[in-house]
């Protein structure tokens, strides 16, 4: 896995002062020194500035330590020993990348509906992944598989769908996985899914207004007159 540390065993014992040992790598031919110890001419190198700071060769048995591997390591690795025998080994590395941890998304801010005369609202949720090769996303309703997609060799997106009743109380789940190891979001469906305006009876009385007639009235009019009027005298 990516970012971990990998020890290349030659399961021997190297005797001798004038012993020689060199790793060399390439992606399909191993072609590029990148450590060698010459006990003759007290050597002890990494030859390589990719391996450079992450490559330690055990001095005694010869075995090659890789750390904080990355997927641009893999490919083929073959030590040579030459001592009072010589011997070569060949191995094979591949380096899977860190998988991601799925995205759960709202697919849609419509609502759907069933057919037939009992209506139920529906959820329209989306899994996603970015990046990723040799994984499959799956979809779980508790232990059981509901559904899922595969990549091989091609790095891309995946997305997988999934569509949940409001009110469903059963446990999902999105699962990203490969040959080595998993990454799993879990689906909390009153965080992801609110029930769309208009589908409850509660929603709907929400949005009636209610209207009232306007109060009517009538002018008053005044019966004496007004202290700041003078009466006319001598008519």
């Amino acid at each position: 896995m990516e970012g971990d540390s990998v020890t290349l065993h030659t399961d021997t014992d190297i005797q001798g002062n004038d012993a020689v040992i060199e790793w060399m790598f390439g992606a399909e031919n191993p072609d590029i020194v990148i450590a060698e110890i010459n006990r003759a001419a007290n050597i002890n190198n990494v030859n390589n500035e990719r391996f450079r700071d992450r490559v330690k060769m055990d001095s005694k048995t010869g075995s090659l330590t890789i750390t904080n591997i990355r997927t641009t390591d893999s490919g083929i690795y073959k030590v040579e020993i030459f001592s009072t025998y010589s011997l070569d080994r060949t191995f094979s590395v591949t380096v899977c990348a860190l998988l991601p941890v799925p995205v759960i998304i709202r697919n849609t801010s419509q609502c759907s509906s069933s057919s037939g005369s009992s209506s139920v609202s529906k959820c329209s949720l989306l899994c996603s992944v970015v990046n990723v090769s040799d994984v499959t996303l799956s979809w779980y309703k508790g232990n059981s598989l509901i559904s899922n997609i595969s990549v091989f060799n091609l790095s891309i997106s995946l997305s997988l769908p999934l569509e949940v009743e409001y009110q469903d109380k059963n446990t999902y789940s999105c699962v990203i996985n490969n040959n080595i190891s998993n990454q799993t979001q879990h689906l909390n469906i009153s965080q992801f899914c609110q029930q769309c305006a208009g589908t409850s009876v509660a929603a709907r009385l929400a949005l009636t207004l209610t209207y009232r007639r306007p109060m009517s009235y009538t002018p008053l009019t005044l019966k004496r007159p007004h202290p700041l009027l003078k009466p006319e005298v001598g008519k």
